[in-house]
């Protein structure tokens, strides 16, 4: 079977990548491992995602905005602080919208990942240009000078100019190919669960910070009862987190409860605690023969600041426009000037990203009452000065440097 692009892992990057690639006409073979209705529980992951403002311009774009509508909270501002003391530093999208903003008053939405993942799949499903394969496996994979083949468990053959890695961190393909990958873990674990709570959250997030590493507290939709929600993120140290995970509902909440100091009232916690080990990688290229690698596969940070997903979508979107362009060209889109184009435009993006989380998560794990007091003052600056205020924000909406079509609204 002949499509224009072979993308192997139809997670919330890889099926992104086919809707966007569909949206420009042309058409991609999407093969998963997974079961992937068995993905949209909570069970398999209970996790939700901060959708930067421009990411949300693409998903938007490509026919995805129901979605959001429906299920995305809008985080209206975002509140800084070295734990929960001192004056934070607050980022209010409501009081500085502009022109040129995709925000539309609000610097991104969280969206449950099982929510992602049943838009994703059902206009996967109904994509004329996409061909779904899974679950199913690539039993073999030959990129060579005259295209690229795979193979499936099942005896299918697929074709195409070019294949895609998007199957994770401990991607099998960038390990075929030979891509070496700088890497190193942290000495965190990331506590995951859901809050409800007496008080409501205002559509604002918080970030506090604390020795141990950052907590975060992220503002969801009410449940179907009408209780305040929000999503929680707490990183610990390695030998504090199976103790952690080991605590009941209520001596969690209570755990939690002091860490937030009040902000949010009374805490109980409403989903089972899942950890997730924290950890660095970057690939030192993000292209081979007849092959690329997009999110995870190319490139993982700390959660610090949400950005993770969002430089995989990112992706997406350059590399969506990249092969586009290429193929309204009638260019070979595995020759190895297109996927330069595409490594060339995300790489420094991507390591900017990559050194300014790992920079502050280190900055504010350094304790003591002087590194505190340096933090306060430089959150404070940034506070008292507009330009840099406003840079940060661009930043977290993900309206900075040269932005693909898609991350614009406009499409392909």
């Amino acid at each position: 079977m002949d499509h224009d692009v072979i993308i192997i892992g139809g997670g919330l990057v890889g099926m992104t990548l086919a809707l966007a690639l569909a949206s420009g006409g042309v058409t991609s073979a999407v093969v998963d491992s997974a079961d992937l209705d068995a993905t949209l529980t909570t069970a398999f992951d209970g996790r939700a995602s901060a959708i930067a403002s421009a990411s949300a311009a693409m998903f938007r774009t490509i026919g995805l905005g129901a979605m959001l509508d429906a299920h995305g909270c809008p985080i209206h501002r975002i509140r800084v602080s070295d734990g929960t003391t001192g004056k934070p530093l607050v980022f209010d999208a409501l009081e500085s919208d502009g022109p040129g903003s995709a925000g539309g008053g609000a610097l991104g939405w969280m969206v449950e990942n099982r929510h992602l993942r049943a838009g994703l799949l059902t206009a996967g499903r109904t994509t004329a240009a996409i061909s779904l394969f899974a679950p199913a496996s690539a039993a073999a994979i030959v990129r060579d000078a005259a295209g690229a083949t795979v193979t499936l468990a099942d005896g299918t053959v697929l074709t195409a100019p070019l294949v895609v890695a998007a199957d994770g961190r401990r991607s099998k393909l960038r390990e075929a190919a030979g891509i070496a990958v700088a890497r190193w873990s942290y000495p965190q674990t990331a506590i995951v669960t859901m809050i409800e709570h007496e008080r409501a959250h205002g559509n604002t997030a918080y970030e506090l910070f604390y020795p141990t590493g950052p907590f975060a507290i992220l503002p969801m939709l009410a449940s179907d009862g009408g209780a305040n929600r929000s999503a929680i993120v707490w990183t610990v140290e390695n030998d504090a987190a199976p103790g952690t995970l080991k605590l009941g509902p209520r001596a969690l909440a209570a755990e939690i409860g002091k860490r937030i100091g009040g902000l949010l009232g009374a805490v109980t916690v409403i989903a089972p605690p899942a950890s997730y080990a924290l950890g660095f990688h970057h690939a030192a290229t993000y292209a081979a023969e007849r092959l690329v690698l997009i999110g995870d596969a190319a490139h993982g940070i700390h959660p610090i600041a949400g950005q993770g997903l969002n430089m995989g979508l990112r992706d997406v979107a350059a590399l969506a426009e990249v092969l586009v362009d290429s193929a309204r060209l009638g260019l070979d889109l595995g020759a190895p000037a297109v996927t330069a184009r595409y490594s060339a435009w995300r790489r420094l993006d991507n390591s900017m990203v990559g050194a300014v989380t790992d920079g502050l998560n280190r900055l504010f794990a350094i304790p003591g009452r002087a590194p505190a007091a340096v933090r306060r003052v430089g959150l404070a600056a940034v506070e008292r000065i507009p330009l840099l205020k406003r840079r940060f924000m661009a930043e977290a909406r993900g309206e900075t440097g040269d932005r693909p079509k898609l991350l614009l609204g406009e499409a392909l």
